[in-house]
């Protein structure tokens, strides 16, 4: 495995980090308090290539690698002061796109991935419903086959992007019975009779990334909107799955080492007993744990991203990135917070808002429990 990066790939994401510096920290404390979806800064990403990073350049991208494209989205969470707006772009790009890319027909692909890599379109990827969450296959949206395509009739719930989304691509099943056998994959647009999203729900963290339901009653979708074949429903899903866990906390692997940074520089101004408090070993050992966190995170995530582009399997080292990271980034917030003391529990210092947007990373794209049990499985027991 090499580790070495080429120029052009540091280059990627040095140019990630100054565009997000120069682009996307205006009122970002204000977007986070009110929750608003910075939308002008979503176009900003899409004119950048963040929306096309992956995509072929014959469909509007710019056909970067697997590695190449978390490098650039850790360029963008260590430039990007709010962490909402790189997750959401992440979302779309490793899940939406992902199954685009991989399961769409040609006409698919070119009626909607060049207005995704645009910003012209936001994506939804909606799964998970009340009752089927980490059961992911235990599906109460019904859909029910006609002589005009499909009716789909259901809610899907806590679906990032659904209240600002143009499309989505939803999973339901024909018969709840069938179990993962009977679930199919649609493409459906925000304009579709039957169609409706929700509110923004309010949440602890990632509060300019929108989260919200999707909504069917009736709703017809013809059958070239499906994705893939009838019943590849669960393997479509599994298989966007893996992308998303293994890349998805590339932004905040970004955000880790700014929040290192910043943890360091506090810690050697900070005077307290005549010295600086990073002085004290039990504030420089805080530190060293932050470092050792972070490198971990860095080695699982690009093991990954490597072995993906070189073709080999990655579903155990997507799992053990997403649990690393995930845990990570919430251990090294505690101890930034506690680095900083008060100043880090007031929200005027902006500290503990790497704690708030890190909770979720235990629960979505698979529980820290569900990757346990993935690489348990994957091990054999």
């Amino acid at each position: 495995m090499e580790f070495a990066l080429s120029e052009a790939q540091r280059a990627i994401r040095t140019g990630a980090d100054t565009f997000a510096r120069d682009h996307l920290n205006e009122d970002w404390v204000d977007h986070d308090r009110s929750g608003r979806f910075p939308r002008d800064a979503w176009r900003r990403c899409a004119a950048f290539g963040i929306q096309g990073a992956m995509v072929p350049a014959s469909l509007g991208g710019q056909g970067l690698d697997v590695l190449s494209t978390v490098l650039m989205l850790e360029g963008l969470g260590y430039g990007c002061r709010d962490n909402g707006l790189p997750f959401a772009l992440a979302s779309q790009m490793w899940s939406l796109q992902a199954a685009l890319m991989r399961f769409g027909d040609d006409a698919q692909k070119a009626r909607y991935l060049p207005e995704l890599c645009r910003g012209e379109r936001i994506g939804a990827f909606g799964i998970t419903e009340l009752d089927s969450g980490s059961d992911t296959y235990a599906l109460q949206t019904r859909c029910e086959k006609t002589e005009r395509g499909y009716t789909l009739n259901g809610r899907k719930s806590y679906v990032t992007l659904a209240p600002v989304a143009d499309m989505a691509i939803v999973f339901a099943t024909r018969d709840p019975a069938l179990g993962r056998w009977g679930i199919s994959a649609f493409i459906v647009d925000s304009s579709t009779p039957g169609f409706r999203t929700s509110q923004v729900v309010d949440k602890m963290g990632m509060r300019t990334c929108p989260m919200g339901e999707l909504i069917l009653e009736d709703c017809q979708v013809p059958e070239h909107h499906r994705l893939g074949p009838e019943g590849a429903g669960a393997s479509i899903f599994s298989t966007a799955m893996e992308s998303e866990r293994g890349y998805i906390f590339a932004c905040q692997l970004g955000a880790m080492q700014r929040q290192l940074e910043d943890a360091v520089s506090y810690a050697r101004e900070r005077q307290q007993f005549g010295q600086a408090i990073g002085k004290f070993q039990s504030v420089s050992n805080r530190l060293a744990d932050m470092k050792l966190r972070l490198e971990l995170s860095r080695m699982l995530l690009y093991k990954a991203a490597w072995l993906d582009a070189s073709g080999h399997p990655s579903a155990m080292d997507a799992a053990l990135a997403k649990l690393q990271l995930s845990e990570a980034f919430v251990d090294s917030s505690l101890d930034s917070i506690r680095t900083y003391g008060a100043r880090g529990f007031v929200t005027e210092h902006e500290v503990e808002r790497d704690l708030r947007d890190g909770i979720g990373g235990l629960i979505y794209s698979g529980t820290s429990d569900i990757q346990r049990n993935i690489i348990a499985r994957l091990l054999g027991v």
